[in-house]
């Protein structure tokens, strides 16, 4: 109430402020409210989401791409979006499929050596550090093609992509335990674990599901698919997971449907698989014990199927690792409370959610109290035992998030299109809010980790219908905004999500993300080390053997070094690329008319791009991103002559200009530079005055700048060279790029002394 009365009064005020100021503009607060029918309550919805010219957001949200294979990442508040990130599929603003470095990570998706150009994003997850998130890595997965990728949040991109060598179907994935120890897969649809042909038929006994441990390497970034294990697991659908924290870290759980294991075929003349499948009044959650299951694999316990390790459920269950419990029917989320002590499930087909005791499970496992064991042998615990209560929320409880409040959490109702706010420790409603429309899951901020954040939820829903423009059939996602702060629930923004279907989230604080604005020099960003074909300025230059031509080039504003690549007809072709370039967001992009390359190159990084020049003709290459005022003359061009002929002499002096340039010509440019050296020696001499060195952005642009300087001083000196020789034209020319260097110099001296003067640097004496 009191957050109510304070958003109110600071409406009225605005309001009141209004009607007697004018300053932004002829039209009043009040006029424009009446004019676009708003309320007060319409302006602090806007007000909490607003973001200021050059202002930050509090979180980083990573939503999962759906059919597009990829990953979008958007602010919160503001709900806007600033990237998407490539894993599965190619993606040709960031070069991602085109460079030869991020084709070998897309290779090593190959699935039964297929290439494959695109997958379904479902659930991501962020590294944690004792169940914290800690902002250095990312997993998402694959459901169509059971797959993980491996993002660095160092620099947004993908780095690793492995396959499951078992599974042939997956949707619970990616869940990481409280130290990413290891990155949690389960199945959805069993199937042969040896990826072998059984008849349907014999689905009970040949068809498996499974839950895949991927361990991973922090130091290296990295998944190590020779020390990741499975375990097998019954043919049921699994579904998601989560790993235990605080007293049930070394314990995972993951829910499952269909375990009535019914087989559908309408051609077959039997009810589809939904009329089978929901047959009984419950689901089976699994409980398993990860810690002790990794050890049985190290002291050789698992089987080997297509080369990797395996624990049968006959050793799961003697070994005593694997357990079930009664579930909600169609169960989709299964959900750790942030202290570890509960586990919360909620079924599509129920209208509660099932608060599960931690210290009750473990009771009923080590008194060996079970109810009984399902067909392939596996301990039942009754869920009587294990539950701590159940909560009425509604139709259709299917995922669930935590807030910072402790007890405090939030499920998403899918049939009834609500979330709903609930104490699940005392198992007492305390809010509802309707969604537009059908929910599926939802997001609280850091609401995974053992410290969530709250302020803010975000509902993930899967109709958009009549909330925006109406832009064809197929309509955007919409994503929820909503205001967690007080005791009420408050949407704040509806927001349209343009890409696959968005199915998770996870949103972190954005002090907790330390990305690099640019790549140390020559960076390959795929492995993260030095690319051996990198390049200085200066040491460009085209090596030629037999059917190859290998290019060791750089980009700087404006010019594509070599600008002319001369090939015959059949010669492969390799360009190494490196951006030369310090300053900050300065990216070029390299293409090639006709032969399907595009380059990404951000400041330091080094890319290659491979073609065959299968055809005789004049190809121009540009930099595809406008970098400059010179941009459209950052140009090149591949030439392609017939198989058979010869290379053409060039010189200096061969050329014809369009344009002849005397004596006055080249003393009006070396005005020019003259005068811009002097606007350079002023802001060098500001920069040298204070005490730069101790802000790492402007080292780097002072670097930057002092690089293009050494580079006018080269071009003055040609320019000089050609005076003497009364070489007007050429004198021209090279005194023109003199002028360019300066002025990318003075333009990053300019970038380096607005940062200081924002910043507070002091003059030193």
């Amino acid at each position: 109430m009191n957050l109510l009365l304070k958003c109110s009064a600071a409406a009225a005020a605005l309001l009141s402020l209004s009607l007697t100021s004018t300053a932004f503009g002829a039209e009043t607060l009040e006029q424009l409210m009446k004019r676009r029918n708003l309320t007060q309550k319409d302006l602090m919805a806007a007000a909490k989401t607003y973001t200021p010219t050059g202002g930050r957001d509090e979180f980083l949200a990573f939503a999962s791409g759906g059919q597009a294979g990829q990953m979008i990442v958007y602010g919160v508040p503001s709900m806007r979006i600033y990237k998407y990130i490539s894993v599965f599929t190619p993606e040709p603003w960031q070069g991602f499929g085109f460079d030869e470095e991020s084709k070998k990570v897309l290779a090593q998706g190959k699935v039964d050596g297929k290439d494959l150009t695109w997958g379904d994003t479902h659930h991501p997850a962020i590294s944690e550090t004792n169940g914290d998130y800690d902002g250095q890595y990312l997993f998402i997965n694959d459901k169509a093609n059971p797959r993980i990728g491996v993002i660095n949040l160092h620099d947004f991109e993908t780095t690793q992509i492995v396959v499951n060598p078992i599974m042939r179907s997956e949707h619970g994935g990616a869940f990481v335990t409280p130290n990413t120890e290891y990155v949690i897969e389960t199945t959805q649809y069993p199937a042969p674990l040896d990826g072998k042909y059984a008849p349907l038929e014999e689905f009970n006994d040949k068809f498996r599901g499974a839950i895949t441990y991927w361990k991973f390497n922090r130091e290296k970034g990295k998944i190590e698919p020779e020390n990741s294990f499975s375990i097998e697991l019954p043919p049921y659908s699994q579904d998601l997971a989560d790993a235990g924290k605080g007293p049930s870290d070394g314990w995972s759980f993951n829910n499952s449907f269909c375990t009535e294991r019914y087989v559908g075929g309408i051609e077959r003349g039997r009810p589809p698989f939904e009329a089978g499948c929901s047959a009984n009044d419950t689901d089976l959650l699994h409980v398993i014990n990860w810690k002790k299951a990794a050890e049985l694999v190290k002291a050789g316990k698992a089987t080997k199927i297509n080369g990797h390790d395996v624990l049968s459920i006959k050793t799961a269950v003697e070994e005593g690792i694997l357990f079930l419990i009664p579930e909600s029917k169609s169960p989709h989320g299964v959900d750790v409370s942030p202290d570890g002590k509960y586990i919360i499930v909620g079924g599509k087909l129920d209208s509660a959610v099932s608060v599960f005791s931690f210290d009750k499970i473990m009771a009923a496992i080590k008194d060996k109290k079970f109810s009984s064991k399902d067909p392939y042998g596996i301990p039942i615990i009754d869920m009587k035992d294990a539950l701590h209560v159940q909560v009425p929320l509604g139709l259709g409880p299917l995922h669930t998030q935590f807030d910072s409040k402790p007890c405090v959490a939030y499920t998403s109702l899918y049939v009834d299109s609500m979330v709903a706010k609930y104490d699940y420790c005392e198992g007492k409603v305390l809010d509802k809010i309707s969604i537009h429309y059908n929910i599926g899951h939802l997001m609280t901020m850091e609401g995974d980790s053992v410290h969530p954040k709250g302020k803010y939820l975000v509902a993930l829903n899967k109709l958009a219908i009549d909330r925006f423009n109406p832009v064809g059939p197929l309509h955007p996602q919409n994503h929820q905004l909503i205001d967690i702060s007080g005791d009420k629930m408050e949407l704040l923004y509806d927001m349209p999500v343009p890409l696959g279907e968005p199915h998770y989230v996870v949103a972190i604080s954005q002090d907790k993300l330390k990305p690099s604005v640019r790549y140390p020099y020559g960076t390959d960003s795929r492995t993260e080390q030095k690319h051996p074909q990198s390049v200085r300025p200066g040491s460009e230059r085209i090596d030629r053997s037999p059917g190859k031509v290998e290019v060791f080039g750089t980009l700087i504003r404006s010019h594509i070094t070599p600008e002319i690549v001369e090939v015959e007809e059949g010669d492969e072709v390799i360009f190494h690329l490196t951006n030369a370039e310090r300053a900050e967001d300065e990216t070029h992009g390299f293409a090639i008319n006709a032969h399907n390359i595009n380059l990404s190159l951000e400041p330091g990084k080094t890319a290659s791009a491979r073609i065959v020049a299968d055809r005789p003709g004049v190809y121009p290459y540009y930099c595809t991103e406008f970098c400059s005022a010179l941009h459209l003359e950052m140009q090149g061009y591949l030439m392609v002559r017939p198989k058979g002929t010869k290379a053409t002499a060039a010189s200096a002096t061969s050329a014809k200009e369009g344009q002849t340039y005397t004596k006055a010509d080249f003393d009006k440019q070396w005005k020019s530079c003259e005068d811009t050296q002097a606007v350079i020696d002023q802001v060098v001499g500001y920069i040298t005055s204070t005490n730069y060195k101790d802000f790492k952005p402007v080292v780097d642009l002072v670097d930057d700048a002092t690089d293009q300087l050494n580079f006018a001083a080269s071009a003055k000196g040609k320019a000089d060279e050609f005076a003497k020789q009364q070489n007007w034209q050429q004198a021209t020319l090279w005194a023109g790029q003199w002028w360019q260097y300066q002025v990318k110099a003075a333009d990053i001296g300019l970038r380096a002394k607005t940062y200081l003067e924002e910043h507070g640097a002091k003059k030193i004496k």
